[in-house]
């Protein structure tokens, strides 16, 4: 089967299409033909060894995570889904990759396409879906009434996260550009600031919550917005003590990550605020969940553009130009 590869890692990983052999079924997984794939941020990161100690891929290692497609085969202790079945799951964290013709998604990981969605469109929400889902509702527990930052509306985690806060009755603030500030307001942020325009730590105040999405100062400066008690999930890093334990990673990696993240967490000490990174899990019964929103038309996927399989590489390097407005998919089928 054709996929998108990369040989190694650093900064010249060798990406590139290779004729590989399809997966291997297990018994709880799935072979699905993959019909599109959502690219997101990491899948840049990956191939330069960003995540090296933590996400491990067996090299040639196939790119991307997300993805959406039609079961052909399953393994045979699989008891929710049958060949025929359409289906969008990430595969993130699991040592396998999407942007190919077809992939092994483990069953836990997988959940029905929701059925008002293209293939396409379903591909773009996996792992934004994930990440926006657990940061809000498990690690941040936002509740109705309160106020949360997030940074970068207009991207792939913003639009989403966005949608889910306002379902979820947040009130939500952002930042964007001038030309995006129609686009977020439509998707239910309530104070938007213009970053070329004004600092948002000089603006914004009163705040119960942020998502990390920016790197850079974004982190630091988003204390000044929160109330005593706030909290700061990021995922952008940096790491944390936490996160190499849940990871169950070794000591030396633990007291990296602690030092990483040592400057951050003493700052939001101080205002008596805390400081955790989120890193993002697969998980097809919370899709599941996701979905419902989905076919409700209450939350709606943003897809700014979608490349041709051919031209994967390419959607990887548009991404990585940091302009999407919203997700960037890949057609595969």
């Amino acid at each position: 089967m054709k996929a998108l590869t990369f040989k190694r890692y650093g900064k010249s990983p060798d990406i590139g299409f290779a004729n590989i052999d399809r997966p291997t079924l297990q018994p709880d997984e799935l072979l699905v033909q993959v019909h599109a794939a959502g690219v997101n941020p990491i899948d840049n990161m990956v191939p330069v060894g960003t995540f090296k100690p933590v996400l491990h891929f067996k090299l040639p290692a196939v790119l991307g995570s997300d993805l959406a497609g039609v079961v052909i085969e399953v393994g045979s202790r699989v008891t929710r889904f049958k060949p025929g079945d359409e289906i969008y799951a990430s595969l993130f964290d699991l040592g396998k990759g999407s942007i190919a013709e077809f992939a092994a998604v483990p069953e836990s990981a997988a959940a029905l396409k929701p059925t008002n969605l293209d293939f396409v469109q379903a591909a773009s929400i996996p792992m934004v879906a994930l990440t926006s889902w657990q940061a809000l509702k498990e690690r941040i527990s936002l509740r109705r009434g309160q106020k949360l930052f997030i940074p970068a509306g207009s991207g792939g985690i913003g639009t989403f996260a966005i949608q889910l806060a306002h379902e979820l009755g947040a009130k939500v603030g952002t930042t964007v550009s001038t030309g995006n500030v129609e686009l977020v307001s439509g998707l239910g942020a309530d104070e938007i600031v213009d970053y070329k325009k004004q600092e948002f730590d000089q603006v914004l105040r009163g705040y119960d919550a942020v998502l990390g999405t920016v790197r850079g100062d974004a982190i630091e400066k988003s204390l000044n917005i929160l109330k005593p008690g706030g909290r700061v999930v990021s995922l952008i890093g940096p790491l944390d003590a936490a996160f190499a334990e849940a990871k169950k990673l070794n000591f030396l990696l633990k007291f990296v990550f602690g030092m990483m993240s040592r400057k951050i967490r003493k700052l939001a000490t101080k205002k008596g605020i805390s400081y955790a990174f989120h890193f993002v899990r697969p998980d097809g019964r919370q899709l599941a969940e996701i979905g419902s929103l989905l076919e409700s038309g209450r939350i709606r996927p943003v897809i700014d553009k979608v490349f041709p399989f051919d031209q994967a590489k390419e959607a990887l390097d548009y991404l990585a130009l940091g302009r999407a407005k919203g997700k960037v998919v890949i057609k595969i089928k």
